[in-house]
C-alpha cells in the first residue's frame, strides 16, 4: 500500500479497490457486501461472501474475474495484502460486533447503525470527494435538491438548511410529469449542479429526473446508500452513506450525517456564509421565532 492508502479506512481501501470497473448488478451486491464488511473480506470463502451478498457462489468468481484476478482466491489475497482487518483501539479488531452479546432486536438496530457510522468516518477520511463537492454546489446558482419517496426526508433537510447559507435554494420532493419541467427550468435559470439525495428502493421516476439533468448538462453530486447504487452511472460525484436495514422500514442516519458533513463544507466555500447566518439569527431574535 501506499502512505496514502495507510491514511484510510478498511471500507475506503475497498471502494478504490472496486473503482473504476464496470459491474453489472450482481456484481455491485458482492461490492457492497464486501465493503460492508471490510474488516471481515480477507478472511471470507467465496461461499461466505454469496451468502452475505446474497447471489450464488459462481457469481463471486466471475466478479472476481471481472475485477482481473483468475479467480476468488485471487481477489482475496488482494484483500489481505489491503491489510484490512487492523486492530482498533483497545486491541479489538474491527470484525469485532459490541452488539455480539446484545438479544434485544431494537437495540442491534442500532448498533448495526453505529456500524454504518463508522464506516462513513472511514470513507471520509478522505476530505477530497466532500471537498469537490462543496465547490460544486456552493458554485451553482440556483442549487436544485432532490429527493424523492424514502429520500425526501434527506433533500428537505438538506435544503432546509443550505437555504440560511446559499442565495437560492430550489427544492424537488416531489414527483409526476412536471418533475422534469421544473429541472429544466432551473438548468434554464443558471443551475449548474444537481444534488441528489438516493435511497433504497430507487423510485423509477428518480432515474427519468437524472436522465433530464443529464441532458441539460447538469454536474449531479448524489449522495446514495452504496457507490454500487442504480444511480452511480448517473452521477458525476457519488458519496455514499449506508443505510440500516434492521427494522421493518429503513434507517438513514448516515445519510443525514453526510449532507450535515456536506453543509459543513459548503459554508467553508460560501464567503458571506457566516454574514447570512447572523442575519438570519438577528432576525429570528428580532420576532421571537423560537422559544429559546
Amino acid at each position: 500500500m501506499t502512505t496514502a492508502d495507510e491514511a484510510l479506512g478498511p471500507s475506503a481501501r475497498l471502494l478504490r479497490l472496486f473503482e473504476g470497473n464496470r459491474l453489472t448488478p450482481t456484481q455491485r451486491r458482492i461490492a457492497h457486501a464486501l465493503v460492508q464488511h471490510a474488516a471481515e473480506a480477507p478472511f471470507l470463502s467465496s461461499v461466505e461472501v454469496a451468502e452475505l451478498a446474497g447471489v450464488s457462489q459462481p457469481s463471486v468468481t466471475r466478479f472476481a474475474v471481472a475485477l482481473g484476478y483468475d479467480g476468488y482466491p485471487g481477489l482475496r489475497k488482494q484483500l489481505r495484502d489491503l491489510g484490512l482487518a487492523e486492530p482498533a483501539p483497545g486491541g479489538s479488531t474491527a470484525a469485532e460486533s459490541p452488539g455480539d452479546a446484545v438479544r434485544n432486536e431494537q437495540q442491534r438496530a442500532v448498533l448495526a447503525e453505529i456500524e454504518n457510522l463508522h464506516h462513513l468516518a472511514d470513507l471520509l477520511a478522505d476530505p477530497e470527494p466532500v471537498a469537490r463537492a462543496a465547490r460544486l454546489l456552493a458554485a451553482s446558482r440556483p442549487l436544485p435538491v432532490l429527493g424523492l419517496r424514502a429520500a425526501s426526508a434527506q433533500a428537505r433537510g438538506f435544503a432546509y438548511f443550505a437555504a440560511k447559507v446559499h442565495p437560492d435554494v430550489r427544492l424537488f420532493d416531489e414527483g409526476g410529469s412536471m418533475l422534469a419541467d421544473r429541472i429544466e427550468q432551473v438548468a434554464a435559470a443558471g443551475a449548474s449542479v444537481l444534488m441528489c439525495f438516493a435511497l433504497p428502493r430507487y423510485p423509477r421516476e428518480l432515474m427519468d429526473a437524472l436522465a433530464v439533468a443529464r441532458d441539460c448538462a447538469l454536474t449531479v453530486v448524489t449522495v446514495a446508500d452504496s457507490a454500487f447504487a442504480p444511480v452511480a452511472r448517473m452521477s458525476d460525484l457519488l458519496l455514499p452513506a449506508a443505510v440500516g436495514s434492521s427494522l421493518v422500514f429503513d434507517t438513514a442516519c448516515a445519510p443525514m450525517m453526510l449532507g450535515r458533513v456536506l453543509l459543513q463544507a459548503m459554508c467553508d466555500e460560501l464567503p458571506d456564509a457566516e454574514s447570512r447566518l447572523e442575519a438570519f439569527e438577528q432576525t429570528a431574535t428580532a420576532r421571537g421565532l423560537f422559544l429559546d
